[in-house]
């Protein structure tokens, strides 16, 4: 079977509506390069939707019908809620994605100085193709906790006004024999270190002892900018990420080339189809934006963490429920779109891909039944009942959508958070956008995929 595009069925105000998403997406990426942004602007956009913070709503009384409120954990992870016309216990229909991308984190004693210039020593997190982050302008974004319990907000590179720092990368005249190593070796891990300074601090500045003048004049900016000494890099969270706003790509402007979407367009589509559906629901819905993903879901903050299970526990309780039993039949029969980016079929690369199988960049949603590797490894594998009601949700809304995997079967393969949920008992299947350069520095995405998205979200919300 072969999907149409979904350009093809739209009308001026079908257009108008995928702009208005697709800028709303555009800033949400410029402002979200982190998890803490992204969580920030999610808070702030539900409360704007008349959301209110979990423990706050709790102390009015129990949940009741037409309740909204969220919830955080560590600034990293969120739930929304809204809370349906059915019994809690009958479940809740949920989106699930995830807000970290692959990137390079700055490492605790990072900062050195070699030959007149200074580094940040970086260690790099997801899997990325090393070389595609070299040359570029990045940015530094994050966090450094004070041991006053104060936390310093870092955003450096994206003002007009603002510096940027670069890997740098070895001139093609003297290439010759490492352009023969293979394209994972080319740039080592521990290679990846961001020049930030040449230039040193006045001698008039420089203690007696001090021999490091340009990375002293780089720890003479942090402290007068963010008032932080060396050691508190010790307790920083800082990320590098690629500087620069999403923008719009092609001649005709149909795409979107950013940083960062994956897995943020499918969290950014999830949220806004969240506070903008107003209809009543009868199972109650929710929308999860979790961190970790990239690395296995693990941590406090990663969909393996108990703060999911324990939000339920505490609304069971709040209902005045048996929490143990409550908790367990509501997860057991809650459904759930995993919602997590698939990889757009790319002609240039053409023999990495089955053809038959794969997603369409314009086609759609994005669903797999299965992820894993070869023999479905590490795969949530979705019932073809649940299929069977994804594609009546979706052919009643007119969202246009496509099955597809992730390439051919020998070739990869990857996971998301739908295995992890599908241990509850619950209805999960994989759902996205397709995205050529996965984890490339920056990423292409359709508008019109976005759009479909948003549309199929809010349509599983309402009905599934």
């Amino acid at each position: 079977m072969e999907n149409k595009t979904a350009w093809d069925k739209y009308k001026q105000k079908d257009l108008k509506e995928l702009e208005r998403v697709s800028e709303g997406y555009k800033k949400f990426l410029d402002d979200g390069k982190t998890e803490r942004e992204c969580v920030k602007q999610t808070i702030a956009m539900a409360k704007a939707a008349g959301y209110v913070e979990l423990d706050e709503a709790l102390k009015k009384g129990a949940p009741k019908e037409g309740d909204k409120f969220y919830t955080v954990c560590m600034g990293k992870t969120l739930a929304l809620f809204r809370m349906g016309s059915k019994d809690l216990t009958e479940g809740m229909n949920i989106l699930g994605a995830h807000i970290d991308s692959p990137r390079l984190d700055v490492k605790q004693n990072p900062l050195y100085e070699t030959d007149g210039l200074a580094y940040l020593d970086t260690h790099y997190y997801g899997g990325i193709k090393k070389y595609q982050w070299i040359t570029q302008p990045m940015a530094i974004h994050g966090t450094v906790a004070l041991k006053d319990g104060s936390c310093k907000e870092v955003r450096i590179g994206e003002d007009e006004t603002d510096p940027v720092f670069c890997f740098t990368d070895l001139l093609i005249h003297l290439s010759a024999e490492r352009q023969q190593k293979k394209a994972a070796d080319v740039i080592t891990g521990e290679g990846l270190d961001l020049l930030v300074g040449n230039r040193p601090l006045a001698k008039s500045k420089l203690s007696k002892d001090e021999k490091e003048a340009v990375k002293a004049n780089v720890l003479a900016f942090l402290k007068e900018k963010y008032g932080m000494e060396e050691a508190d890099l010790l307790s920083a969270e800082l990320e590098i990420v690629p500087a620069g706003h999403a923008r719009d790509c092609g001649f005709d402007r149909s795409m979107i080339l950013a940083y960062g979407q994956d897995d943020r367009v499918c969290a950014y589509t999830s949220v806004l189809a969240m506070l903008d559906e107003n209809a009543k629901v009868g199972k109650t819905a929710c929308c999860l934006i979790v961190d970790k993903e990239e690395i296995g879901s693990v941590g406090a903050t990663g969909m393996t963490s108990l703060f999911f299970e324990n939000t339920i526990a505490k609304l069971m309780e709040a209902l005045g429920k048996d929490v143990y039993s409550a908790t367990r039949k509501c997860l057991a029969n809650s459904s759930m779109l995993s919602s997590d980016v698939s990889a757009g079929f790319d002609p240039l690369y053409a023999d990495a891909y089955e053809k038959r199988s794969s997603a369409f960049l314009s086609r759609g949603l994005a669903f797999n039944k299965f992820t894993g590797a070869r023999g479905k490894s590490g795969s949530n594998d979705a019932n073809a009942e649940y299929v069977a009601q994804i594609r009546r949700i979706m052919d009643d809304a007119n969202v246009s959508y496509q099955f597809c995997e992730l390439g051919k079967v020998d070739v990869g393969g990857g996971g998301t958070i739908a295995y992890i949920m599908a241990v509850y008992c619950m209805n999960v299947i994989d759902s996205g956008v397709a995205v050529l350069s996965m984890h490339a520095p920056y990423e292409v995405t359709s508008k019109a995929d976005v759009y479909e998205a948003y549309k199929g979200y809010r349509a599983f919300l309402l009905n599934a």
